[in-house]
């Protein structure tokens, strides 16, 4: 699997998301911030869970090629917690989290995982399929306390960060890789395009095969500054006006 990637940060904070590609795997993990003075009971915030989180899915997914994606989730979230539950204290409510988008691509068929906000795309036969966890979206109330009191619970939302269970409610799936001419995974912040500004998944694709990855982060960009109205979700608390945002694409054969 060949990807073409892109990242960047939404403002002078450090670059919250992050991006591994391999031979056979991507990952995009989106770092959730953490709102001011919010005691989190960690040292660590959610640059460093991000990368060690996708350090540690990637060794699993060379390791062990045909686990399970949900599995490998699991084991890694576990792996991460036990690096620091001598320093932190885990059963903060508000400890750092993260989104996952997996893809692997495993014999005649690619599988994915998707947990929490961020997306896979892909088209085949069948045309464009949209992977997305939009659990965040029905939430009784987006305050400090509410999201921290539903976090990784039933009737709530599922992120990665202290509790491997989370990786079991992740939405996972497999599609041939025959017949596959598209695919890409993203975070919120690039699928702000389709949510916010209007534009279809087939123009994502083509502003990337066009101009490349890069070209699709520019264009969030000049949106968020000339369309910052339409940045609106309404009941819940405003929008920041540019996110982080990271995409890896697929490149088709010449």
């Amino acid at each position: 699997m060949d990807f073409a990637v892109a990242t960047a940060p939404g403002s002078d904070r450090p670059n919250e998301d992050h991006v591994v590609v391999a031979a056979d795997h991507a990952i995009v993990l989106d770092g959730v911030t953490q709102l001011p003075g919010l005691d989190t009971g960690c040292v660590h915030g959610p640059v460093w869970l991000v990368r060690q989180l996708g350090d540690r899915l990637s060794r699993a997914l060379t390791a062990g090629p045909t686990e399970p994606l949900a599995l490998i989730l699991a084991t890694a979230i576990e792996q991460v917690c036990d690096q620091h539950s001598d320093s932190c204290d885990l059963s903060n409510p508000h400890s750092p989290s993260s989104t996952v988008a997996i893809v692997r691509a495993q014999g005649e068929q690619v599988d994915y995982l998707v947990l929490c906000d961020s997306s896979v795309v892909f088209e085949n036969r069948d045309g464009l399929t949209v992977v997305h966890d939009d659990r965040t979206d029905t939430l009784p109330a987006y305050d400090r306390h509410t999201v921290g009191r539903v976090r990784n619970r039933q009737g709530g939302f599922w992120v990665a960060s202290t509790d491997p269970a989370a990786a079991a409610e992740a939405v996972t799936g497999s599609v041939a890789s025959s017949g596959l001419r598209r695919l890409l995974l993203c975070t919120d912040g690039v699928s702000r395009l389709t949510e916010f500004f209007q534009l279809s998944w087939a123009d994502v694709f083509g502003i990337a095969e066009r101009s490349g990855p890069r070209a699709v982060i520019d264009a969030v960009r000049a949106y968020e500054t000339g369309r910052p109205d339409l940045l609106v979700r309404p009941g819940r608390g405003p929008v920041k006006q540019h996110d982080d945002a990271t995409l890896a694409v697929l490149r088709r054969p010449a």
